[in-house]
């Protein structure tokens, strides 16, 4: 057991480095902010810092290898900083991450705020401390949210997640489902709008599954969180189809602040596969909520995650949920390939598809996506929608995304810059987004 020590770090500097997902990235911004109160400057990770935090990913094997990559380059530019990492591969590899030299503290998932409280003196440790929870003893929910971009900000509202899918790891590195009670988590969303924040994004592992440690609902979230009259967008991140139910869709339909922008991971159109997954709905289901989102909300956009080549898909299988998936109303595909996860059960499953196989079949999905995503841009142009564009570097064109998550290009304008402005859809650009007209006042 180490004792915790919080001291006055006034005149330290601190950087951070995100991996994965967004979840990750709102968790970072709240590390980064319970470091400055107690004095920590924050820099950025190429400058040179005290200490040096590493929110870490290990959903693919490709997530794992770039989180050592980082941690042996933030060793290198900081050989005398603090090395801290924390995040799912601390929280699931500790001991591999104990052996790269230069590590000084791993903190698991459910001790992720209190970093500061492990740094001592900020003095580099001769032995690596780890400081790590059982996942059944991950109770406590670490609400956080990102800030920085004032056009947009990852408001987390769940954390964990009961469903126990053969290839994945992530009730193991975050425990079990938990979250806020909706009156915290609305006074979360107020502060970003009070901020000047234009847009919310809902994020956690599952959101859907929002209320269960709250006896709350999603949908009552959704409904308090539509009344915040200065916060004006809202944007749901991915919910489990079976979770998306008629009344989410409906009133999303008819709300003025959640946008028609759904995503929903589907994994696999093969029955067969889904089954071997322990997914907890057939593709029949997935059918179900496109067509009613697209019943609906007609324009709305619907990304879909796919899963290529997971222990089990015969080709036979692939070309079903080939085919079961380029009939589907979506408009973008996330497909990557399947990777072994260390401790799962998809272990046991065969057939193993070869590597080489797993990345064809993403490539083929990948190339469904370009031409499902072209497809939907096409179907909107010459329509005009709100786009809400987002500061801009070079100064020569600024862009920004529609209501239904189109990107739009535009001439720059200073005053076009963290605003909601109606543009015409007029054509797509060589590098895929659209260009747009803005239509004056």
């Amino acid at each position: 057991m180490f004792e915790r020590i919080l001291m006055d770090y006034s005149g330290k500097k601190a950087s951070f480095y995100t991996l994965g997902c967004k979840l990750n990235f709102s968790e970072t911004s709240s590390i980064a902010r319970r470091f400055e109160d107690v004095g920590f400057q924050r820099v950025e990770f190429t400058e040179g810092a005290d200490v040096v935090v590493i929110n870490s990913c290990s959903v693919t094997a490709e997530g794992d290898k770039k989180t050592r990559n980082i941690i042996r380059q933030a060793v290198r530019k900081n050989p005398g900083a603090m090395v801290v990492v924390t995040g799912c591969y601390a929280q699931l590899q500790p001991e591999t991450i104990q052996k790269i030299e230069g590590v000084d503290l791993i903190v698991g998932s459910g001790e992720k705020l209190n970093i500061p409280e492990y740094l001592g003196d900020l003095s580099k440790k001769a032995l690596t401390e780890i400081h790590i929870q059982k996942p059944k003893e991950i109770k406590k929910y670490f609400h956080a949210y990102s800030f920085g971009d004032r056009t947009r900000s990852f408001l987390k509202v769940q954390d964990g997640c009961d469903y126990y899918c053969t290839y994945c790891t992530i009730p193991f590195a975050r425990g079990r489902s938990r979250n806020d009670s909706i009156s915290n988590t609305l006074a979360e969303a107020r502060e970003i709008a009070a901020k000047g924040t234009m847009e919310i994004i809902l994020t956690g592992v599952n959101i859907g599954d929002f209320g269960k440690s709250t006896d709350e609902k999603f949908l009552d979230l959704l409904k308090e969180l539509d009344r915040i009259e200065n916060l004006k967008r809202i944007r749901i991140s991915s919910v489990e189809p079976n979770l998306l139910t008629d009344e989410i869709i409906e009133f999303a339909a008819h709300s003025a602040r959640i946008m028609p922008h759904f995503h929903l991971p589907l994994q696999s159109g093969s029955n067969e596969v889904l089954s071997l997954m322990k997914r907890k709905y057939k593709r029949e289901v997935f059918e179900s909520r496109v067509a009613k989102i697209k019943m609906e909300i007609p324009h709305a956009f619907i990304g879909v995650d796919v899963i290529a080549g997971t222990n089990g898909e015969t080709d036979d299988f692939f070309r079903d949920s080939y085919r079961f998936i380029a009939d589907l109303d979506v408009s973008q595909l996330h497909a990557f390939p399947y990777s072994e996860r260390p401790g799962t059960k998809a272990l046991e499953i065969k057939p193993v598809i070869p590597v080489d196989e797993r990345k064809h079949r993403t490539q083929r999905l990948i190339a469904l996506s370009d031409r499902k995503t072209e497809d939907f841009y096409r179907q909107n142009l010459g329509t005009v929608h709100e786009v809400l564009f987002e500061e801009q570097k070079d100064k020569k064109t600024i862009s920004g995304f529609t209501d239904n998550y189109i990107r739009v290009e535009t001439d720059y304008l200073e005053e076009l810059e963290n605003q909601i402005i109606l543009v015409n859809l007029e054509n797509i650009l060589p590098n895929g987004n659209v260009w747009g007209t803005v239509i004056k006042a």
